[in-house]
C-alpha cells in the first residue's frame, strides 16, 4: 500500500478558507442560474441573480463563499442541477473526511495504478540542447497510460459510495474515457462515454479500448464534433438521468468539480515535489505542463504553489498560430476573455455573438474553448504564466523525444515538451525544468504519421519508410 498518496485537502480548498495564494473571492451570489434554456451549454456574458437581497451579504459571508478562485468558478446552473451538485459536494466532503475512503484510494493508486510514477531525467536531450536540465514526471507509465486514471478512480469510488451504478463521462483524446471505462469495470458499473465524432476517428485505438472494457461510446456529431461538444452531450445526458454519476475529466465545470478533480490529481504534484527533493536535494527552478481544461497542470502545480521560487508555466495549444485568430488555436488564457461556459465562470474563447468559438489543436485532448477557473486565477495573480506553442512545434517535440530518449509522448504532453525545447537553452546548466509527461503517445501515432505524410518533401514519401529514411518525425 502507498500510504498518504491522496493526502489531506489543502487549506485553501476547505470551506471558509482563503489560502496563501487564494484570497477570499469577491462577492458573487450563492444562487445562480443559467440562461433561459436551462443548463448553460453555451456562454452567458453575465450571471442572473435570483434574489436581490443576496447581493447585500456581509463581508464575512463573502469570505466563506466556496467554489471560487478569485472571480472565477461558481455554479451557474438551474436549481435541479444545483441540487445534484450540492449532494455531490456533501458526499465528497464526507468521503475526504473518512479514513477508510482515503485508505482505499491510496491502495488503488499504489496497487492498481502503479504509483508513485517516477521522475526521469532526459540527459541526452538536455545535452543536445545545452543550457538547463530536463526532467519528466512520468504519468505515461500509469495504468491506462495517462494521468486521467487518478481522477477517474477517485470519482468512481465516490460514485460507488453514493450508491450509483452508472457513470457518464466525456472525452477528447480518449484517455479520460479509457480511464472512466477502466474504473467502471473495476467497480462493477455501467459506463457511457461521449466523444466528438472527429475525435472518434483520430483516436481509434482508445475507442477500441473503451469498448473492450465494456463502455458504450457515443459519437457526437454536432458542432465541431470535438471535446466541447462531447461535454455538452455528457451534461445533457446527466440532466436526463440524474441518478447516474457524471465523471467529469478536468478541473472545469460547476463547483465542486474543479475542486474534486484537482484534489484527486494533486497526487502528481505531491509526488513530484518529494521525489525531486530526494533526488536533487532542492526544488526544480520551473515546472511546466500542457493546458486544455488543465487537470494535469493543476495536479502538478498544486505541489509547488507555496514555493514562490518555483516558476509555474502552463502551455496552451497555439494550433496554426494564435495570430491567425479564432478557429486556428485553443489558447484560451493567451487570447480569451471572461465569460461563463458549461456552468462556471472562467476565461473563454468566444465569438462575436458570445458563444464558444471554434477551436483547433493537433492534440484531441486540448481543443476546448474554456479553461479551469483556478488556472484563470493563477494567471491573473501572476503566480503562474501561460504561453502557447504551435502544432508544428508540438510535432517537432514529439519526434525529438522519441529519437533522443526512447519515450513516445502524447501529443498533449508534447506541447509542454515543445516549450521545454525553447526554454532549456536559455537556462543555466545548474537549473532544472520539470515537465509533466501527462500521457503516452500510442494513441497519436496515426495522427503523427498522417501529418508527416502530408508534409513530406516531394519524392521522399511520408509514410513510415519515408520518415525512417529522413531520420525524423516532422522537424
Amino acid at each position: 500500500m502507498v500510504v498518504g498518496v491522496l493526502g489531506p485537502r489543502p487549506p485553501w480548498l476547505r470551506a471558509g478558507a482563503a489560502g496563501k495564494h487564494f484570497p477570499a473571492a469577491p462577492f458573487l451570489p450563492k444562487k445562480q442560474v443559467g440562461g433561459p434554456k436551462g443548463f448553460p451549454l453555451f456562454l452567458f456574458p453575465k450571471p442572473i441573480f435570483e434574489e436581490e437581497d443576496e447581493m447585500r451579504q456581509t463581508s464575512e459571508a463573502k469570505k466563506s463563499l466556496r467554489g471560487y478562485y478569485g472571480e472565477y468558478g461558481g455554479r451557474f446552473v438551474p436549481e435541479a442541477i444545483g441540487n445534484l451538485l450540492e449532494e455531490l459536494e456533501g458526499a465528497f466532503d464526507a468521503a475526504m473526511a473518512d479514513r477508510t475512503f482515503v485508505a482505499e484510494m491510496d491502495r488503488l493508486l499504489g496497487e492498481y495504478v502503479g504509483r508513485p510514477s517516477p521522475i526521469t531525467e532526459c540527459a541526452n536531450l538536455s545535452r543536445e540542447l545545452g543550457g538547463g536540465r530536463l526532467f519528466l514526471k512520468r504519468e505515461d507509465l500509469n495504468h491506462t497510460g495517462a494521468h486521467k486514471i487518478n481522477n477517474a478512480l477517485g470519482q468512481a469510488l465516490l460514485a460507488k459510495r453514493m450508491g450509483k451504478t452508472r457513470l457518464i463521462a466525456e472525452t477528447g483524446a480518449g484517455m479520460h474515457g479509457t480511464a472512466s471505462a477502466t474504473a467502471a469495470a473495476l467497480m462493477g458499473m455501467e459506463c457511457t462515454v461521449y466523444m466528438g465524432a472527429v475525435d472518434v476517428a483520430r483516436q481509434a485505438p482508445n475507442v477500441s479500448r473503451m469498448k473492450v472494457l465494456g463502455a458504450k461510446v457515443v459519437a457526437v456529431e454536432e458542432g465541431q464534433a470535438t471535446l466541447k461538444e462531447a461535454v455538452d452531450a455528457a451534461l445533457a445526458a446527466w440532466i436526463e438521468d440524474p441518478e447516474a454519476f457524471y465523471l467529469l475529466g478536468s478541473v472545469v465545470g460547476p463547483s465542486p468539480y474543479p475542486e474534486i478533480v484537482r484534489t484527486f490529481q494533486s497526487v502528481i504534484g505531491r509526488e513530484a515535489r518529494r521525489q525531486f527533493l530526494e533526488r536533487e536535494g532542492r526544488l526544480p527552478d520551473e515546472v511546466a505542463a500542457c493546458v486544455g481544461g488543465g487537470s494535469n497542470a493543476m495536479g502538478l502545480f498544486s505541489g509547488f504553489l507555496d514555493d514562490p521560487e518555483v516558476l509555474l508555466t502552463g502551455v496552451e495549444p497555439g494550433g496554426k498560430g494564435v495570430e491567425k485568430g479564432l478557429g486556428a488555436h485553443a489558447a484560451t488564457l493567451c487570447a480569451g476573455t471572461r465569460g461563463v461556459v458549461h456552468g462556471f465562470r472562467t476565461v473563454v474563447l468566444s465569438d462575436a455573438s458570445g458563444e464558444p468559438a471554434p477551436v483547433h489543436s493537433v492534440a484531441a485532448g486540448l481543443d476546448y474553448p474554456g479553461v479551469g477557473p483556478e488556472h484563470a486565477h493563477l494567471r491573473d495573480t501572476g503566480r503562474a504564466r501561460y504561453v502557447s506553442v504551435t502544432d508544428d512545434e508540438t510535432l517537432e517535440a514529439f519526434g525529438r523525444l522519441c529519437r533522443t530518449e526512447g519515450i513516445i509522448p502524447a501529443l498533449e504532453s508534447s506541447h509542454a515538451l515543445a516549450y521545454a525545447l525553447k526554454r532549456l537553452p536559455g537556462m543555466a546548466p545548474h537549473q532544472a525544468l520539470l515537465v509533466n509527461l501527462s500521457g503516452r503517445g500510442d494513441k497519436d501515432l496515426d495522427t503523427v504519421l498522417s501529418v508527416n505524410e502530408a508534409k513530406a518533401p516531394a519524392g521522399e514519401g511520408g509514410g513510415v519508410a519515408g520518415i525512417q529514411s529522413r531520420g525524423l518525425f516532422y522537424v
